[in-house]
């Protein structure tokens, strides 16, 4: 029994137990009264990003992939979400950076396909791909999904018709994978990193976040097998090479290297240069360009990713854009990018019949000039969005006869909406 001049009481003034639901209900209203309290000062946007990624390398702790089934875990900088609702076993998301600031919404999941407008009209090409457009994802089988997010940056099918993968396009918090399914469900499985890069056939996902790279399996909306490496200077994923990532030393430079995850972390003195990577032919060997020739300037080559992506061949001619946009065709047959055309505009898309590389190589006028992804289709067309908008269907073998393709209209979307090509994955 506590005497006169004890603090103590019987029984304490508020009770001690405080059950999971309580402590979640509490650390969220906690978020939204930070989020809600304004900031002093006008707001920088520029400053605010570079404060928090000092923050993070400074505090970054490496958050793995757990499996198990708790609500959600807070760590010093990011936050790992294992089961957005009480009482629900889903998938894990794997949220990077500080959750505080971060703008990208995470969408609930959808029960059905969205009955909202219509597909876009794509005039006489017809709905042979899908397309995202402002946020909602237009299958080719007349299927609306809206996705819940501002803007997409990537997007490709992933193999055995198991949905779809959308790479979010920058924003201040940092870019954002996307899973899609065909039920219309989608799932946040990254958020905040840097970077992001999706193999061919989606079983694998490489991004940056901080100063380390990182690389997991997707199995089931769940990233797995988790492994890392620190990142040199402004080194970003840019690719896959089998399982091995494919490394660009930075975005506004020249320099490629790959990054094999079972022998270690990413060697700082094994650049190539090489000026892009537009994709692999059926054998794993890797097309790109390299500067050549006399003077020197941008020409095809053939990269072998067994040998620390060493030139194979080398092929000059056309006069080639080191702008990164292009695909080679599933069968390595064709090479669509851009270049100089010979055009009004001076520039345009070029086919490029990779069976010439032996020797001068054979690029013809393929349209207008590319301004996104390029998606081949399993009967043998191209297609991709133009600069100045519209949707062009390739066919080679009509660009063989001498009949580049033109842009058909997209009606119902604004020009600053324009859409995103979804890629098929690879064969």
């Amino acid at each position: 029994m506590a005497g006169p001049g004890d603090n103590r009481t019987p029984v304490p003034a508020r009770p001690t137990v405080v059950t999971a639901d309580e402590l979640e209900r509490a650390l969220r209203e906690t978020f939204s009264r930070q989020a809600a309290a304004p900031l002093p000062g006008a707001v920088d946007p520029a400053g605010l990003a570079i404060r928090r990624a000092t923050r993070v390398r400074r505090r970054r702790v490496l958050t793995g992939t757990a499996l198990a089934g708790v609500a959600t875990v807070l760590v010093s900088v990011g936050m790992v979400q294992l089961s957005p609702q009480s009482g629900q076993s889903t998938p894990p998301t794997v949220v990077l950076g500080d959750p505080r600031g971060s703008s990208w919404p995470v969408p609930e999941p959808v029960s059905s396909p969205s009955a909202g407008s219509p597909r876009p009209a794509l005039g006489p090409a017809g709905g042979a791909v899908d397309l995202i457009v402002d946020g909602t994802l237009y299958t080719a089988g007349n299927t609306n999904i809206t996705l819940g997010v501002v803007a997409a940056d990537r997007a490709q099918r992933v193999a055995d018709k198991g949905g779809w993968l959308v790479v979010g396009a920058p924003t201040v918090a940092g870019r954002a994978l996307l899973s899609v399914h065909p039920d219309g469900s989608t799932r946040v499985l990254l958020a905040g990193a840097e970077a992001i890069a999706v193999a061919p056939d989606g079983g694998q996902v490489a991004w940056r976040d901080g100063d380390r790279i990182s690389l997991a399996g997707i199995v089931a909306d769940r990233l797995v097998a988790v492994a890392g490496t620190t990142a040199t200077g402004a080194a970003v994923p840019v690719g896959f090479a089998g399982n091995s990532v494919l490394v660009r030393r930075d975005p506004a430079r020249p320099g490629y290297a790959l990054w094999h995850p079972a022998t270690g972390g990413l060697a700082t003195d094994g650049w190539r240069d090489v000026l892009a990577v537009h994709g692999a032919l059926p054998d794993g060997r890797l097309v790109g360009l390299v500067p050549a020739g006399t003077p020197r300037r941008p020409c095809l080559a053939l990269l072998d990713p067994a040998r620390a992506l060493a030139t194979i061949r080398t092929a000059c001619g056309p006069t080639l854009s080191v702008d990164g946009l292009g695909g080679v065709s599933a069968d390595g047959r064709w090479l669509l990018l851009n270049g100089r055309t010979g055009s009004p505009d001076g520039t345009g898309a070029l086919l490029v019949d990779l069976a010439t590389l032996g020797g001068t190589p054979v690029a013809r006028p393929a349209g207008p000039t590319l301004a996104g992804a390029v998606c081949w289709t399993p009967a043998g067309a191209a297609w991709y969005v133009a600069a100045r908008g519209g949707l062009v269907p390739v066919r080679p073998d009509r660009v063989v006869a001498g009949e580049p393709a033109v842009a058909s209209p997209v009606t119902g979307v604004e020009p600053a909406d324009r859409p995103v090509v979804v890629t098929d994955p690879a064969p």
